[in-house]
């Protein structure tokens, strides 16, 4: 793995949450993702809006991660997405459950 992985959470504006990722993550750096989603859950942000725009590699650890949040809270990735993961959305059909948006601005009203 080359980028490390960066999680950054943003000031909540009327209820949305904003998460920027950036980097690579696997199973190794699934952590600091977990706890911003479940910070945003646990904090009563109304939509939790997950910037994916500079997230270079993604496994299934990661699908897990945003599949697991989709089901407990308002979750919209913003895009674009690179490559890799929109190839490893439409492989496994999680382009079809999650809310995903061309951009940050897409998804803050979404």
């Amino acid at each position: 793995m080359g980028d490390t992985p960066c999680v950054q959470t943003l000031p909540d504006q009327d209820g949305t949450r904003i998460i920027v990722c950036s980097g690579e993550f696997d199973i190794d750096s699934r952590d600091a993702l977990d706890q911003a989603l479940q910070n945003a859950h646990r904090d009563g942000a109304t939509r939790t809006v997950l910037d994916m725009e500079h997230v270079s590699f993604a496994d299934s650890s990661m699908l897990n991660a945003l599949l697991v949040a989709h089901r407990r809270q308002h979750l919209v990735l913003a895009g674009p997405l690179s490559s890799q993961i929109a190839r490893l959305f439409e492989m496994t059909g999680v382009d079809t459950v999650l809310n995903i948006t061309a951009d940050l601005t897409s998804a803050c009203t979404r």
